[in-house]
């Protein structure tokens, strides 16, 4: 016993001396603050009490801090299918854990906020989803080492930050690869945002498959929204009042796959059988919209699993074993798309 309690002396003094040369101060400087001595000025207490906290310093007459309870869930919005079913995934993993979940926007509060209500909570940490990183709220993340984790970033973060995604890439070549097995060459999309890089990646997909196929891109019948009802909507009336409408449409995601499903009918093309609709995402609207939508499932209680998964290892002080995580999607077939009743695109 005397062996280990001399190691754990030896252990707080290196761990006091280094904070003391990161701080700019004297090792006495660093035991007065540690000993809530009165004779340090308040800039210096608080530069060495937040390398404290940082280090996971304790103090030995004070008992262990308890383990946050709660962390934090932003999100663009709370509107679209997709926002849901990820916030569920994130909500039923935390209380697995025991853990309570404040979700919020960044519709009205900027994420360098919600980096500051994570740090006032005490929250364990902060998980993003499909939001842009500023420059300096990643700067801010890696040089604090604050707990974040990122769900679908729309931009590739840094590597000192992990996120989480599916194969989007993959899936969309799945996806295509169906609606080409079934007779379709000429296929339309309403792709993401290309500043996306999920919707960067389905549209990459999708041109993939094209290409294997031998079948040449055409930018008249494809065309890039949010992901999002009511832009699909006017870009599928677009694609299908084109000179040579698709066959069959191929959606970045389920809200913008309703968007082809009401362009279809404004248009008079029957679903599937003059136009073919393929979506991801699959969330609860694709099985029921009319018809039932064929999609690319997403598997979202497993993104919210490892997204809590990973940030409650961040709050620990463990990194990652890899930057970006990506789960395969499954492919799920319904009545939307079926084989075209016209090979040459007449209806």
């Amino acid at each position: 016993m005397a062996a280990q309690g001399k190691a754990q002396l030896e252990t707080q003094y290196g761990l006091l001396t280094g904070i003391a040369a990161e701080a700019g101060v004297s090792l006495s400087t660093v035991s007065k603050v540690v000993h809530r001595r009165r004779d340090v000025g308040a800039a210096t207490r608080a530069r060495v009490e937040e390398l404290l906290a940082r280090n996971g310093y304790v103090r030995p007459w004070e008992p262990e801090p308890a383990r946050p309870r709660q962390i934090i869930a932003v999100f663009r919005d709370m509107s679209g299918p997709y926002t849901l079913e990820v916030a569920r995934g994130i909500v039923d993993a935390a209380g697995e854990l025991g853990i309570n979940v404040v979700t919020g926007t960044t519709s009205r509060r900027p994420i360098s906020r919600w980096l500051e209500e994570c740090v006032a909570l005490g929250a364990a940490g902060l998980i993003i989803v499909i939001s842009m990183l500023a420059e300096e709220d990643q700067r801010r993340i890696v040089e604090q080492r604050l707990p974040v984790v990122l769900i679908d970033p729309l931009s590739a973060p840094s590597l000192d930050i992990p996120s989480i995604g599916v194969t989007n890439w993959n899936g969309a070549r799945d996806a295509m690869q169906h609606l080409l097995g079934l007779g379709h060459t000429r296929i339309g999309m309403v792709a993401g945002r290309s500043h996306s890089l999920a919707g960067a990646a389905r549209l990459h997909g999708y041109r993939a498959a094209l290409e294997e196929a031998g079948i040449g891109y055409d930018p008249s019948i494809v065309r890039s929204t949010d992901f999002d009802y009511d832009e699909a909507l006017t870009a599928s009336l677009q694609i299908l009042r084109s000179g040579e409408p698709p066959t069959a449409v191929f959606a970045a995601s389920d809200a913008q796959a309703l968007g082809v499903l009401e362009a279809a009918r404004q248009e008079g093309f029957g679903v599937p059988d003059d136009l073919a609709v393929m979506s991801f995402d699959d969330t609860l609207v694709a099985a029921m919209a009319c018809p039932p939508l064929s999609a690319v499932r997403q598997p979202f209680e497993e993104l919210g699993h490892e997204a809590t998964r990973v940030l409650m290892q961040l709050a620990e002080g463990r990194p990652p074993v890899s930057p970006r995580i990506e789960l395969a999607t499954e492919l799920v077939l319904r009545t939307s798309t079926s084989v075209p009743r016209h090979t040459d695109g007449s209806r």
